[in-house]
Parts: structure tokens; sequence; C-alpha cells
């Protein structure tokens, strides 16, 4: 039986935080409306995660699987979360790491989810427009012009 656990929902009325109050690449700074989710967050949720993962395993062998590019930041920072929760707890179970590259995706089942967002075009914590943007640590939203000036 697959469980789905609902995450953070974020919702369309909610835009974000102005991203003054964040350290952003100067490179990228009038590209970006505002940060829509904070590195912080993000931390904190994957953490939330890793916990939940370590719980519903049990002591069952971890196969830890990547998609690339996009999931490399998210992955290794639940990986170190699992690793820590590993090397501290009662228990110590294995972990297998692969990565894939997948092209796109179809009859996938989400079991665990970290945030669910609006319709909103974002960027950052790995995720890409172009190849540009995966350097950002906050997930932010980029403006239309920006969409338009790193187009290919």
């Amino acid at each position: 039986k697959i469980v789905t656990k609902p995450g953070k929902i974020i919702k369309d009325e909610e835009s974000g935080y102005n991203k003054n109050l964040f350290c952003i690449p100067k490179h990228y700074e009038e590209d970006l409306e505002r940060v829509f989710i904070p590195h912080g967050l993000i931390l904190d949720r994957t953490e939330r995660l890793a916990r939940d993962i370590m719980q519903d395993m049990g002591s069952h062998h971890i196969v830890a699987l990547c998609v690339l590019k996009g999931g490399y930041k998210f992955f290794a920072d639940l990986l170190d979360h699992i690793k820590a929760l590993n090397q501290n707890g009662e228990k110590s179970v294995p972990i297998t790491v692969d990565f894939v590259r997948i092209k796109s995706y179809c009859d996938t089942i989400e079991t665990d989810i970290g945030f669910e967002i609006p319709d909103k075009f974002v960027v950052g914590y790995a995720l890409d427009y172009n190849e540009y943007f995966r350097d950002l640590n906050h997930i932010c939203i980029l403006k239309e012009k920006a969409k338009e000036k790193y187009k290919i």
C-alpha cells in the first residue's frame, strides 16, 4: 500500500519574501521577482522528510535514487540528514546510492512531498532555466523579462 504524506502547501496568495532580505548573487538580482522558499525552510523540511523516511523504512535497506540534474542539491541535503540520523540513532541501516537521468516522468507515485506550490516559474536550489540559476540557495520566482533574457 502506498501512503502519500502531505507536504507544506504554499497557497497562491502567498507571494514569497522580498529578495532584499536574502543573499542573492549580484548577477541574478535583477532577474528575480521574489524569494519564494528560503533556503533555511528548504533545509528544515528536508530534515523532516529524512526523519519520516527513516521511520517508515524501519530496519530495511535504503536505496536512494537521485534524479539528475535538478534533484542533486535536494538529494545531497536529504542524504546528509539520513546519514546523521543513521549514525546517531539507535539502529543503523545500509544505504545504497545511485543516479539516473530522466527526460520525462510517467506513472510516478509521490509518497513524500516537501512542498506543494502554486503554478509559478521558479528557479534555484538546483532548479534551472536553461542551465542558469542552479547556484541559488533559495527557490525564487523568475521575472518575465528574465525568461526572455535567458531563452535559448
